[in-house]
């Protein structure tokens, strides 16, 4: 069965720092690009970062950048995403989402319904 199951959430004070990962299992993960979104209450999905196969091409929405890093590890079928300075529209439930490779055209997507698993949510909270 495929697994993403994301962790690493929290409440963490605005300026502060956290870092999420997301194990995966059950596909290929090398053979999948992968992305971070996030849903704030009463919005809808929000594409944060994305990163292709062999983690050299990493992307990021422009809310979020210059402040979190995502990574992966194939060997270890993880996916990370490190958080720094973060305000508190940052809050939501966060999830990470594997699409795989298809052709080597293929454009990293910013939207959910393109990618083939999603993982269970983290939640983030910042507030002071």
């Amino acid at each position: 069965d495929v697994q993403l199951q994301a962790f690493g959430g929290g409440f963490v004070q605005p300026g502060g720092s956290l870092r999420l990962s997301c194990a995966a299992s059950g596909f290929k993960f090398g053979s999948y690009e992968m992305s971070w979104f996030r849903q704030a209450p009463g919005k809808g999905p929000e594409w944060v970062s994305g990163v292709n196969t062999n983690g050299r091409q990493t992307y990021y929405a422009d809310s979020v950048k210059g402040r979190f890093t995502i990574s992966r590890d194939n060997a270890k079928n993880t996916l990370s995403l490190q958080m720094h300075i973060l305000e508190p529209d940052d809050t939501a439930a966060y999830y990470c989402a594997a699409r795989r490779l298809a052709s080597r055209f293929q454009i990293l997507s910013h939207h959910k319904n393109d990618y083939d698993y999603w993982g269970q949510e983290t939640q983030v909270t910042v507030s002071s």
